[in-house]
């Protein structure tokens, strides 16, 4: 590598990480000695186990150690990546060799290459992602057994199931490259799930429920877990078919977040500059009604998309990505950031906590507010142009008469265009779930046509 090379100092929020820092430091001391002009590695090792309960029975029990490293190197603009799961000294410099070999035969790429050196972090802050758990496998099993009792217990129509299961895993993630910076933290994961079937009238209908957490003391009840499934698959039996009409939309906030998944692809650096997205050249324009305000806050501890520097290593900062309903950023890598001209937005490898403000009002607050509509329960299908807009999914749900859930309805497709359907935001409650990379409450559209019989 060209120039005088730093000596990485590794920036960490525990301890730990010597052994992984140490391999992503001899990749990028051999890729220099190999003649590259830039060199990143990113270093992860995880454990963990996940039992699975059917039917009162223990179905499965299974341990996980997983160990990766991932090697980019370039030679000018020509990039060459390998990776992989030895970690021994002979496989590394192997990977290494491979990678450089890719590389000096590659095409050439005006825009290929490292982040830019200023926007690497100068610490690591501790966002409270690590919180192991020593549970026990005969502990585990037992919660999952009572979720998944509790379930089965709820309703006299759930009458089958489709498993609880318990999952536990930990892990450490260090990333360094050229510039000097070699940074790692340490996180955990632990989830709880529960899916049946109610049955009635030679009818079946399946819900689930689900909670994933860094600290396993914020999990919820087995019981209140297991409990909801079997409530929310029973409430979906006697389902009937709708009139074709159109009528406002409540979207609950654990399909709401899908709304905003498809903002963050339209705005995603690949389809802006494919003009792959219909919001393209929509920067500074009104997109959302005005009361939708989005902030990204990478920093929110304990959150389960929080992180202090993206997968190039440029640190993560609080942005404000929606400001009353004016479209203020895209979610930019460095290689596209340069194709468009504009500058990394921290964002490769994905969203980090984006936080949709609520409007004030509670689910039932917002259900009143529709007066007449269509709350959806579950959506199915794929059915989104992402170059138009256009969104037409298969669908289930609640029609609501003066303001209350009257019965469930099935068959039926909701459809509009996605341009419309952010301007025709009237609401966004209060019960944010947070279970992902997108917080929102649910979300109330004014009109949508809703396709049956």
């Amino acid at each position: 590598m060209s120039g005088p090379q730093k000596t990485p100092a590794v920036l960490s929020v525990a301890g730990g990480f010597d052994p992984l820092a140490e391999k992503v430091s001899d990749v990028l001391r051999l890729a220099r000695e190999l003649g590259a002009s830039q060199a990143e590695a990113s270093a992860s090792f995880g454990t963990g186990f996940s039992v699975n309960v059917r039917m009162r029975e223990v179905e499965t029990l299974q341990h996980q150690r997983d160990q990766g490293l991932g090697i980019t190197v370039w030679f000018g603009n020509r990039k060459g990546s390998t990776s992989t799961s030895d970690l021994r000294p002979a496989a590394i410099e192997e990977s290494v060799r491979k990678a450089c070999t890719l590389a000096r035969f590659g095409s050439e790429d005006a825009y290929a290459g490292l982040a830019d050196a200023s926007r690497m972090p100068t610490k690591v802050p501790d966002l409270d992602l690590y919180h192991p758990w020593d549970i026990t496998p005969v502990a585990a099993i037992e919660l999952a057994t009572a979720c998944e009792a509790a379930a089965l217990d709820s309703d006299p129509r759930v009458s089958n199931s489709e498993g609880a299961a318990l999952s536990v895993s930990e892990g450490l993630h260090v990333y360094g490259n050229s510039h000097g910076f070699i940074g790692g933290y340490p996180e955990s994961n632990h989830s709880l799930s529960c899916a049946v079937v109610a049955s009635a009238d030679g009818l079946m209908e399946t819900d689930y429920e689900y909670a994933v957490v860094r600290d396993p003391g914020d999990l919820p009840a087995a019981a209140i877990v297991g409990a909801e499934a079997g409530r929310r698959a029973a409430a979906r039996l006697g389902g009937v078919k709708l009139e074709t009409r159109a009528a406002p939309v409540l979207f609950p906030a654990r399909v709401a977040r899908g709304l905003i998944g498809s903002l963050l692809s339209a705005i995603s650096g690949g389809a802006l500059y494919r003009k792959a997205s219909f919001l393209v050249d929509s920067l500074d324009t009104q997109v959302f009604a005005s009361c939708m305000t989005i902030d990204e806050r990478p920093h929110l501890h304990k959150a389960l998309a929080s992180a202090p520097f993206d997968a190039e290593g440029v640190a993560t900062a609080e942005r404000r990505l929606v400001e009353a309903g004016v479209l203020r950023g895209y979610m930019l890598s460095s290689y596209y950031a340069r194709k468009l001209g504009m500058a990394s937005t921290g964002n490769a490898g994905g969203a980090h906590n984006l936080v949709v403000q609520t409007t004030g009002e509670s689910f039932a607050e917002l259900v009143a507010k529709m007066d007449r509509g269509l709350v959806i329960a579950d959506l199915m299908g794929s059915g989104i142009n992402p170059v138009t807009g256009d969104y037409s999914r298969g669908a289930s749900g609640f029609w609501v008469e003066h303001g209350k859930i009257q019965y469930p309805v099935t068959e039926i497709t909701v459809a509009g265009n996605l341009k419309d359907m952010y301007r025709g935001v009237v609401g966004i409650g209060t019960d944010v779930d947070h279970r992902g990379a997108v917080l929102t409450g649910s979300i109330l559209i004014d009109r949508m046509t809703i396709a049956g019989s």
